[in-house]
């Protein structure tokens, strides 16, 4: 099946480069551009990509904002969003996966890297490297406790997913976690499935902001 695919970028040459790019992947298709948030959200209403490659600095409107627009609710059918940096933006990371980003690509990546990106958020899947899971921590070690209202949600999970949402909060892979626990990787995809469905989490990224923000992991443990 083909991924559709709309950029989100004032710069024409980071669309038009990622374009070329992406159009020459087999199972990959540019279906349209825009030049701004305001524009983008626009464009996606119209043309319903599965991923968005969203520039963090536009005019108009910018990304975050334009990402907290296309994803606000749990909208069934929203396209994933990759975030577009032209370096690592600590100020942005927090706030881009609280909006519901799944992660974050260099305007330098490389055209395997830019495919695999699109491939991997298109799947349901978070890119989210440890670098930025890093970042994520610190954030919220800088804001201090819970943000979130009350931890009345986490009661519906069971003591293994909880165990689960635990350590892919402390930035383990699904792997990582299969050797933690002594299952196997499907089992533990299986957990973090149930883990997003009962919590109404879109992905990775949102479950790591969500368990910190409900205390049930803190920086540091």
């Amino acid at each position: 099946m083909t991924i559709r695919v709309v950029i989100v970028d004032d710069q024409g040459m980071v669309r038009s480069g990622f374009g070329v790019l992406l159009n020459a992947q087999p199972d990959i298709e540019v279906v349209g551009e825009a030049v701004d948030g305001e524009e983008g959200l626009r464009r996606v209403a119209v043309l319903r990509p599965d991923v968005v490659l969203m520039d963090v600095r536009m005019p108009v409107m910018d990304g975050l904002e334009a990402t907290r627009r296309l994803l606000a609710g749990t909208a069934d059918g929203a396209p994933k969003v990759l975030m577009l940096t032209t370096f690592d933006l600590d100020d942005y990371v927090y706030e881009a996966l609280r909006a519901g980003a799944s992660g974050f690509l260099l305007k330098d990546a490389s055209a395997t890297e830019l495919a695999d990106a699109v491939r991997i958020v298109a799947a349901g899947d978070a890119l989210l490297s440890p670098s930025i899971t890093r970042r994520l921590i610190a954030e919220f070690s800088r804001l201090g406790g819970p943000r979130a209202p009350s931890r009345k949600r986490l009661a519906e999970l069971t003591e293994r997913e909880t165990e689960v949402l635990t350590l892919v909060a402390r930035g383990l892979s699904n792997g990582e976690i299969a050797q933690a626990l002594v299952v196997a990787e499907q089992t533990v995809k299986t957990h973090f499935g149930r883990i997003l469905m009962k919590l109404d989490l879109r992905d990775r990224p949102q479950a790591i902001v969500y368990a910190y923000e409900v205390g049930l992991v803190r920086p540091g443990d």
